[in-house]
């Protein structure tokens, strides 16, 4: 019978507790993980209540660290610790980045019906309550973000919050017209009343109070941006170091590209026009990624990549209005808690019909063959779908089940791309390398960019030319990578992700695996999405000296 003393039992209780408490901060979260008995919910922002729940967050941590370690088997104490991040995480975005005193999206980005209207995981009734409980809490939410934003504000943090905030009511809109199916259009309509007035308060209120008077400070600060590493993925090699790697992993890319342009007796510019003039018509889109998804997953499944379960059914739609602006291409997975479909929904962005035809030929020109093939290793096979699916059968904890780490999950992703052409995919044609490196090059200079942003005193100016000249990026998409970073610092995790995975390779494929590659990633994925600071003690490696 396990006592009060007993490690292993007072780890059990405080597991449940520590997420559950997490919950509370961030229903959409657990959603996202499949946990439906919190669909519908929006957190309490208010100051007394984040107050009450950080409290609550520091009590816990004390227990977590009271608890004896010593006790515990090797796999408990890296849940230990991974319930300790959960906690940490959303402190220091709390205390030390202040996200909800500076950072409009903290509260637009709570207005989300994305996972109710994407998976068909219940009824279409008890999706569309869920919404319209989401909707009917907006006006509170939305109020309390007013009180709580202590301006003045970052500007690239309003200017965001405003263009996103501009879409919600198309958003709201797709809600109804999905809801009309089941005769329930009223439903949405009564909550959108409540919703689209306040929105559209909040948005004024920016626009024509906070805007003005923005700042163009936004940076963490070399001490914040390292603790960032730290809390989002259990790092603590110092940013300058990291700041190298993405250095390195940029000259190998670029070094490549030149020798792919040498051996055809042209130009890096002029190998890029040839891939953008290989696009597809605008009708033939859908079509095509639908073709590449199969290609990819008999590509994986003929070089025993990785094993894909037998429940693996993905299918290709168009991205949603409310996605467009944001979207080129993205997946929705299934939850490591939702047993209801195993089933995956890639959307892939289309043609505007409003377009003129030259922003449709530019579009597709950027979306040509190789790019799209690219994208769908990206999303599909090998890459996030794949990777879910592992993660929904990982006999694992629950802490392991619930920890998300942005670098794990888009760093196998990136990974998983350069995996492909390792392997031969698309080797006829330059192209798919070609296609593959161009993304590299962008996600090298989102690591350099945040680096240079948050800890560096790297200006706006300086960062989009980064993409310019790195990355082969045009003016606006430059300066739109550089104002992502602002507020997005973690967008380094494509690279660092991707570096991590790469580095245990090199230590554990041989010694461990025998140099089977589809072992190897099976073990990689068997270990959930947990903080790359981890990973090679997952894997039994050791870490780089």
């Amino acid at each position: 019978m396990a006592t009060s003393s007993d490690p292993s039992a007072e780890l059990d209780a405080l597991e449940r507790e520590v997420v559950d408490h997490l919950f509370v901060l961030q229903p959409a979260y657990a959603v996202g993980l499949g946990l439906h008995e919190y669909d519908g919910k929006l957190p309490d922002l208010s100051e007394d209540a984040t107050g009450v729940w950080a409290s609550r967050a520091d009590r816990l941590l004390a227990r977590l660290e009271a608890a004896d370690g010593g006790g515990l088997s090797e796999d408990r104490s890296v849940d230990r610790f991974l319930l300790r991040l959960l906690l940490e995480s959303p402190l220091f975005d709390l205390r030390e980045s202040n996200d909800l005193g500076r950072n409009p999206m903290s509260y637009l980005g709570q207005v989300s019906l994305t996972s109710y209207l994407s998976r068909e995981y219940a009824p279409v009734p008890q999706r569309v309550e869920a919404m319209v409980r989401v909707l009917e809490g907006v006006p509170t939410l939305l109020a309390e973000g007013r009180r709580h934003l202590k301006g003045p504000l970052p500007k690239p943090f309003v200017d965001l919050s405003l263009a996103i905030g501009s879409g919600l009511p198309a958003h709201f809109a797709e809600a109804e017209e999905f809801a009309a199916r089941a005769g329930l259009a009223g439903r949405i309509a009564a909550a959108r009343a409540l919703a689209e007035p306040e929105t559209a308060r909040f948005l004024s209120w920016l626009r024509e109070e906070e805007l003005p008077r923005a700042v163009p400070e936004f940076a963490l600060g070399p001490e914040r941006y390292q603790r960032l590493l730290f809390v989002r993925e259990g790092i603590e090699t110092p940013f300058e170091e990291i700041r190298r790697a993405g250095a390195a992993d940029l000259a190998r890319n670029q070094a490549r590209l030149d020798e792919i342009a040498r051996a055809q007796g042209t130009s890096v510019d002029e190998l890029f026009a040839r891939q953008n003039r290989d696009h597809p018509a605008a009708g033939e889109v859908l079509e095509n990624a639908r073709r590449y998804v199969a290609e990819t997953r008999e590509f994986v499944e003929r070089h025993r990549l990785a094993t894909v379960p037998p429940e693996a059914d993905c299918r290709v739609e168009e991205t949603p209005v409310w996605g467009r602006a944001l979207s080129t291409a993205s997946m929705n997975p299934p939850g490591p808690f939702d047993r209801a479909s195993a089933e995956g929904v890639y959307y892939v962005t289309l043609v505007d019909p409003k377009w003129t035809p030259t922003q449709a030929e530019e579009w597709l020109r950027s979306f040509n063959h190789a790019v799209l093939r690219n994208v769908t290793v990206h999303e599909v096979y090998p890459g996030h779908y794949l990777q879910f699916l592992h993660f929904r059968r990982t006999p694992g904890s629950l802490a392991r089940k619930v920890y998300l780490s942005p670098s794990f999950v888009e760093g196998w992703a990136h990974y998983a791309e350069q995996l492909a052409i390792e392997q031969g995919l698309g080797r006829e044609s330059p192209a798919a390398e070609v296609a593959q490196i161009h993304d590299a090059l962008l996600r090298d200079c989102r690591l350099l960019a945040s680096i240079g942003l948050h800890a560096g005193g790297m200006t706006l100016e300086t960062a989009t030319a980064l993409f310019q000249r790195e990355a082969h990026c045009e003016r606006l998409p430059a300066e739109r990578e550089a104002v992502r970073g602002t507020f997005n610092p973690e967008y380094f995790c494509y690279t660092l992700g991707k570096l991590a995975i790469l580095n245990a390779r090199g230590r554990v494929l041989a010694s461990r695996f025998g140099s089977d590659l589809g072992a190897f990633h099976d073990a990689v994925l068997a270990t959930g999405c947990p903080p790359v600071g981890l990973l090679d003690t997952l894997l039994g490696a050791a870490p780089a000296a």
